[in-house]
């Protein structure tokens, strides 16, 4: 299997791009169109476990932007041409010394990128 193809992992780090600028822009129709429509779609947020497409669709449509973050260490990851995995620290300037932890496993269905699942989590490292 090759690992981190340079064309496979620039077409996911746009997908990532734009997950993040929708997240920023709190550009809902957009962030549904990057989530994989399926029951099995999973995003475990920092404070909701999400089961299935309509569970995190619902979850947006209520959601107001918390504000904007300032992402670091990014890491994507792609394995063959069709499967890819992106983890990020993410800060935001009210946290004093916490750290958020994103992570998404996305996969290409048909000619486009999409998260299948997706993990979100928030802790006060012993150093940050």
């Amino acid at each position: 299997m090759d690992i981190d193809l340079p064309e496979v992992v620039a077409e996911v780090s746009a997908a990532f791009a734009r997950y993040q600028t929708a997240l920023a822009d709190n550009d809902v129709a957009t962030l549904d169109e990057l989530f994989h429509d399926d029951p099995r779609t999973i995003r475990y947020g920092a404070g909701e476990n999400l089961y299935g497409y309509a569970a995190i669709r619902a979850f947006r449509s209520t959601r107001a932007v918390a504000g904007p973050s300032r992402q670091s260490d990014t890491v994507i990851t792609t394995f063959g041409h069709d499967c890819a995995v992106a983890s990020t620290l993410f800060h935001r300037p009210e946290w004093q010394k916490k750290v958020g932890r994103l992570m998404q496993t996305w996969v290409r269905l048909g000619d486009r990128w999409q998260i299948v699942a997706a993990h979100v989590s928030i802790i006060e490292p012993a150093s940050v």
